[in-house]
């Protein structure tokens, strides 16, 4: 009994798929349940429960006024291991009793036709044991049955727990910035306390000097034996003495002399301004008389340029005036040039860490001592540049991190440059580059160490090893190519399609396996491509290296860089050789049959026109009637056959399109006025356009025209208007035929221009029809190097567009 139970479920094609928990609901006996027996289910349980079986996203269905609840195996995980499996099937009133106050009117909602849907939503869910505050994406919906009457509520939810508690690390990392920024206003206090202590010293010294200023001689002799040169003004007389040192400083024998215009001419320009303003400035009777100033100058014997520091002092008399201007200058070119490049090479590695996304990067020095720490994965590596730098590593709490590394620490000062991979005990990848910085000597004087997060870049390598596997394990050829065309990946199925290798073909344009005849298809799809439109897949030929020719279905994706922009093509191609050579062979039967069929068929029609005329004033009644309805269903079965003799000639090759230069948009009003004639039930209208110049097959074109008309009214109530305009662009018209019909359901939409597709509702079992009008119409159209297609709702009516290239 079980047994065929099982097979009683397995025999119904919505519960196929679905992997443990497809396999988990088709093993419950339903017919115990509230929900019955699968077979006796709603068509919108059944068609929501297909959709749930085979979608990769998460989806529960809550069915009926206790929400039985049915999920797949992407939702599974959500219920945790405290809910799984009871809640397959139970009531989800009981499985989240605990948040049912906050859901439970949701549902109640949806019911009533209302629609839910809040990002990351805070639930505290009991999962695994214990409560944990858990965040989604989520949507509660109606299902809605054919009559619109709501069975259930579909959840479709996407988790987003990880993104939230990121954000959350987030903003506590940002209040540890915080405490770092007061930690260093408060130092940034201390430093201006000591250096106003500074400040203080260097006056107290100053003061020391003019006291010392009697000393005048001794101490001029006694500067002479060093590298500080003095200088001595006398603002009242314009007198300047340097010392011989202090001349050798500017470039000036120590013989010659020189006035204050010529020291002030041989400041350096872009300083000059600013160091007579000091001089002013200091010797000004409001002031404290003290002069400290760095500048550059340019030396009298060889224009070099030299930086200097120079300290002195005003002494004043006793109305205040200046009456000498003293100091001592020291050239410090040397170490401001050393001071620059340090600042510079401390400047260039900060850029470096900055400019380096997810890096850090370390200077040392022999001693092991931090000078630079940098980069945006300081947090994350346990660094801040405050407590680490100039610092020991065992000074701070890392003696443990220290002895571990060090003997890579060892190596880098040796000379030797190396990297090495690490992972995190949380799961990150990281490559650290060690970098030995050699100076001017050729000594190692300090290290560079860089890490690198490069977990992306791995993921990234496992998925493109996955996917390449996937790629040459395929039976469908999978080709990449750039977009002029040049091959770049072949793979083996590729190879065993075509006969080529993928050394003979990568590198050559995909033009060498294209016929001749249809080498025009290439630039069509690269255009459509690069125009953002998507191709769908299609069925062509192609050419082998043994010269036969291929029918093959293509499928053709962009192929996107990181910034979304198309940079080649990816194509999949299935050979549908002996497919399409048993649809010949279905089709030349097909052909034959109508022929056979026609024949007699035409003598039916003869003989039953001329038993109407006879009859037409017989006072039999019936028999009249009955030739009347028995001429319409030979009509019926001549137009049947009449649409298979086509599709045989198209598809054999046998229909050549004989083109010829006419105005589409007159077209378009004979077949309304034609139209209007035969056609009583619906209202045909035609907006007013100018000429339209086509080079067409005007037979054929009128037939897909008369053909979307037809389908309007025959799918329109009475009463209703067909609307049909004419719309010409730069390049190409476009023909529109509105109805105010039935409209057609998404999913239909997709297939309508299929061989022998027909959208099967209670609305449309009464009209007659095999598929096969639109699938001809979309082939003529697509053979004039055009497109056909529709936009439609339900209820609303449809439109069919068609597009052709203006003569």
């Amino acid at each position: 009994m079980k047994a065929d139970k099982e097979a009683h479920r397995n025999s119904l094609p919505f519960l196929s798929g679905g992997g443990d928990m497809g396999a988990l609901l088709r093993s419950v006996d339903w017919s115990a349940t509230p929900l019955g027996a699968p077979s006796g289910w709603p068509s919108a349980l059944k068609q929501t429960v297909s959709m749930m079986l085979t979608t990769t996203f998460p989806v529960l269905i809550c069915w009926g006024k206790d929400y039985i609840q049915l999920y797949n195996d992407a939702f599974r995980p959500i219920n945790g291991e405290t809910k799984h499996p009871q809640a397959f099937g139970g009531s989800a009133k009981d499985t989240y009793a605990e948040i049912w106050d906050t859901i439970g009117p949701m549902f109640a909602g949806v019911m009533e036709g209302q629609t839910f849907g809040f990002p990351n939503f805070m639930v505290p869910l009991d999962r695994n044991g214990q409560p944990e505050a858990c965040y989604f994406d989520f949507s509660y919906s109606p299902i809605r049955d054919e009559q619109g009457v709501i069975g259930g509520v579909l959840v479709i939810c996407v988790e987003t727990t990880g993104k939230m508690r990121a954000i959350e690390e987030m903003a506590a990392a940002n209040e540890e910035f915080a405490v770092t920024n007061e930690e260093l206003e408060a130092a940034n206090e201390e430093l201006a306390v000591t250096n106003e202590e500074l400040i203080e010293t260097q006056r107290s010294l100053e003061r020391t000097n003019a006291a010392l200023a009697e000393s005048e001689s001794r101490l001029r002799m006694a500067i002479e034996t060093t590298n500080l040169g003095t200088w001595d003004y006398n603002p009242q007389s314009g007198e300047l003495y340097w010392s011989a040192e202090c001349k050798n400083i500017y470039g000036l024998a120590p013989h010659q002399s020189l006035a204050f215009d010529d020291f002030s001419e041989h400041i350096y320009p872009e300083d000059r301004s600013r160091v007579l303003h000091d001089i002013q400035s200091t010797m000004d009777p409001g002031g404290d008389g003290r002069y400290d100033i760095t500048y550059r100058i340019i030396r009298f014997d060889n224009n070099e340029t030299r930086w200097i520091k120079v300290q002195g002092a005003v002494f004043f008399s006793a109305d205040r005036q200046a009456e000498r201007f003293a100091g001592t200058v020291l050239d410090i070119t040397e170490s401001k040039l050393a001071q620059e490049k340090i600042a510079r090479n401390e400047q260039f590695f900060r850029s470096i860490a900055l400019n380096i996304p997810n890096s850090v990067v370390i200077v040392m020095d022999r001693a092991h001592r931090y000078l630079l720490v940098e980069g945006d994965l300081m947090d994350k590596m346990g660094y801040d540049r405050l407590d680490y730098e100039g610092k020991h590593p065992t000074e701070i709490g890392q003696a443990e991190r220290y002895n571990a590394s060090k003997h890579l620490y060892d190596r880098m000062f040796a000379g030797e440059k190396f990297s090495v991979e690490r992972t995190a005990a949380t799961g990150e990848n990281f490559i650290v580059h060690f970098v030995p910085l050699v100076n001017e000597d050729g000594e190692v004087g300090a290290g560079l160490i860089m890490a690198l997060d490069i977990t992306e870049i791995k993921q990234a390598e496992e998925k493109s090893a996955k996917l390449a596997a996937i790629v040459e394990s395929s039976d469908d050829a999978i080709v990449s190519k750039t977009l002029e065309s040049v091959i770049t990946s072949w793979n083996d199925a590729a190879q065993r399609m075509f006969g080529y290798s993928a050394g003979e073909i990568i590198g050559e344009t995909i033009y060498k396996i294209i016929p001749a005849d249809r080498q025009e298809e290439e630039p069509r799809i690269l255009e459509r491509l690069k125009k953002g439109e998507r191709v769908e897949h299609f069925e062509t030929k192609r050419l082998a290296k043994d010269g036969r020719l291929l029918d093959v279905s293509l499928t053709i994706s962009p192929v996107k860089d990181k910034q979304g922009n198309i940079i080649g093509l990816s194509k999949i191609a299935r050979d549908i050789t002996e497919k399409k050579l048993a649809e010949q062979r279905k089709n030349d039967f097909i052909g034959m049959a109508s022929h056979e069929l026609k024949t007699p068929l035409t003598s039916l029609n003869g003989i039953i026109q001329v038993a109407s005329n006879k009859l037409k004033h017989s006072q039999d009644a019936f028999l009249s009637s009955a030739m009347q309805k028995a001429g319409a269903q030979v009509k019926r079965m001549t137009a049947m056959i009449n649409g298979f003799l086509n599709v045989s000639r198209l598809e054999g090759g046998k229909m050549p399109l004989e083109k010829e230069s006419f105005d589409l948009a007159l077209l378009l009003n004979e077949i309304m006025d034609e139209t209007r004639l035969v056609v009583g039930t619906h209202t045909v209208i035609s907006t007013e356009s100018g000429p339209a110049m086509v080079n067409a097959d005007r037979e054929k074109i009128s037939s897909v025209i008369a053909n979307l008309v037809g389908n309007g009214v025959k799918y329109s109530p009475r009463g209703t208007t067909i609307e049909m305009a004419c719309e010409m662009n730069d390049k190409t018209v476009t023909v529109k035929i509105k109805d105010e019909g039935m409209g057609i359901k998404p999913d239909d939409l997709k297939k309508i221009f299929d061989r022998y597709y027909r959208v099967e509702t209670d609305d449309t079992r009464h009209i007659s029809g095999f598929g096969i009008g639109l699938y001809l119409c979309a082939e003529i159209i697509e053979r004039h190097n055009g497109r056909l297609w529709a936009d439609s709702e339900p209820g609303k009516g449809s439109t069919f567009y068609f597009e052709l290239p203006l003569e």
